[in-house]
């Protein structure tokens, strides 16, 4: 996309290669260093952090809902419009959702320092990785049109998670967070809803570009497995 090509860390797939490659060896090094080290406990740093992810996942989600209402996207097949100022609109917010991820590499370097080693599974892993690239794509072929849909569920969906790790962070508030199980079955709507929009566009031959379209049909089927696979392990056979 000629508009984004120039964009912070977009001109380049390097930025994302170097920072991916950090962000493994975080991965990888960060619970051996930690290993026979005492765990920080971040209360502050946590509460702080999750109040600013929430607070951004906010803003995002009210800039891409008003920039679709604003240019009348359809919301079966939502296509660019270079000559809208509203369509740059679009894409600068979709830029700060990509950059998120970035952000959002955090999420692990947390977990690590306070030794919660448990949840760096797979899925987390592949998730933060994968969100982050798969991002960097869609900005430099495809920055607005169909590609808001995701992220405009995705931030929403984030509002209310985020919100949760925030109230999971007082020690006095979490036994009232009963529904941790809910979020992620929101979740695993979100990419129903996703899937959904983007076969039934591919259906009715909807403009934008066919094989960004199959391959984030691909990945959210793949997300639909996992965190499929996550709750089954952590609630229903812990139930059973």
């Amino acid at each position: 996309d000629p508009r984004t090509r120039d964009w912070f860390m977009l001109a380049s797939p390097w930025p994302n290669v170097y920072l991916t490659v950090l962000y493994c060896l975080m991965v990888w090094l960060g619970p051996k260093v930690m290993r026979n080290r005492q765990a920080f406990s971040l209360r502050t740093v946590m509460i702080l952090y999750n109040i600013f992810i929430t607070a951004l996942s906010l803003w995002m989600f009210k800039e891409i809902l008003l920039s679709a209402l604003n240019m009348g996207y359809n919301w079966t097949c939502a296509l660019k419009r270079p000559e809208d100022p509203e369509d740059i609109r679009m894409a600068n917010v979709l830029w700060w959702y990509y950059f998120s991820k970035a952000i959002e590499f955090l999420d692990t370097l947390f977990f690590i320092l306070r030794k919660n080693n448990h949840q760096i599974t797979f899925l987390h892993v592949y998730h933060h990785v994968s969100m982050f690239n798969i991002w960097w794509v869609v900005l430099n072929w495809g920055a607005t049109g169909q590609a808001f849909f995701g992220p405009l569920a995705n931030s929403f969906v984030h509002v209310i998670m985020y919100t949760y790790y925030c109230l999971s962070a007082i020690p006095a508030l979490r036994p009232y967070l009963w529904w941790k199980r809910y979020i992620t079955k929101l979740q695993l709507l979100q990419f129903f809803i996703v899937i959904f929009h983007t076969y039934r566009a591919i259906y009715y031959k909807c403009g934008y570009i066919l094989w960004l379209q199959y391959f984030l049909g691909f990945y959210m089927l793949s997300l639909v497995a996992l965190f499929s696979n996550f709750y089954m392990q952590s609630y229903v056979k812990k139930r059973s």
